[in-house]
């Protein structure tokens, strides 16, 4: 009696598919990402960066934060946004809008 032929594991048919290197993993609403996933696909991250924020995790715990920029424009508000001097200005701006010491928009 003969038994049924089994293909040789060693055929590249039989073998699974093994993940490319950099490929994306199922991630979270929040993109979470490990670290050494991102070391080694830093370029691909920072594109999809440029949709959504994507968090690095070391060790499964949150570490940093990937924030990508579609433009220069963005770059520019980012940059603003978070600068201190600014931040200030606006602060004092409203304070003295809510003090009365405003120019209306008409009067300029």
């Amino acid at each position: 009696m003969t038994s049924p032929t089994r293909k040789s594991k060693s055929l590249r048919s039989s073998r699974k598919p093994k993940p490319t290197r950099g490929s994306i993993p199922t991630a979270k609403p929040g993109r979470e990402i490990a670290l050494a996933v991102v070391k080694d696909d830093l370029s691909r991250y920072l594109r999809l960066a440029e949709d959504r924020d994507i968090i690095i995790t070391r060790h499964g715990k949150p570490a940093g934060v990937l924030i990508g920029f579609e433009s220069e424009d963005d770059w520019f508000d980012y940059r603003l946004e978070h600068d201190p001097r600014f931040v200030r200005r606006v602060s004092e701006a409203r304070a003295d809008i809510a003090a009365g010491r405003g120019v209306r928009l008409e009067a300029v």
